[in-house]
């Protein structure tokens, strides 16, 4: 089991299938708040829909609505399970903290394989991919 150590940036547990980008996401405009499906064009998780994995992405951008966006999305159960960026940004820090979405940063997206199995320990700063994935 391969273990990634980051740093907590909002405290939880979680496991799920790894969403990999190796772009950055805005939450306003490039997620659609009543689906959790990436809309952003020529994104390469365009298609894809972020409720229930472990998002995993560079950093977040764009406008500071998309805290809110990440809010609601939690709140109407399309958000990821946890959070798993290389820089964390502001706007996607506020969001996982007021939606109660477990993050960790420092971490390279990169040594995730897309649709891995993972489990985040934000606990302690951690993303462990499971040998069973």
């Amino acid at each position: 089991m391969k273990t990634l150590k980051g740093r907590t940036i909002v405290p939880g547990k979680r496991r799920g299938k790894a969403l990999v980008s190796t772009k950055p996401i805005s939450f306003l405009g490039g997620i659609d708040p009543d689906s959790g499906k990436v809309i952003e064009k020529n994104h390469d998780l365009a298609g894809e829909n972020i409720k229930d994995k472990i998002l995993c992405f560079p950093c977040g951008h764009g406008s500071t609505v998309g805290s809110y966006v990440l809010y609601s999305l939690a709140s109407k159960g399309f958000a990821p399970r946890a959070i798993v960026n290389q820089i964390a940004d502001p706007v996607v820090v506020v969001g996982a903290i007021i939606a109660e979405i477990p993050m960790v940063d420092k971490i390279d997206v990169q040594k995730i394989p897309n649709g891995t199995e993972i489990e985040v320990d934000a606990d302690k700063g951690l993303v462990r991919l499971l040998e069973d994935s």
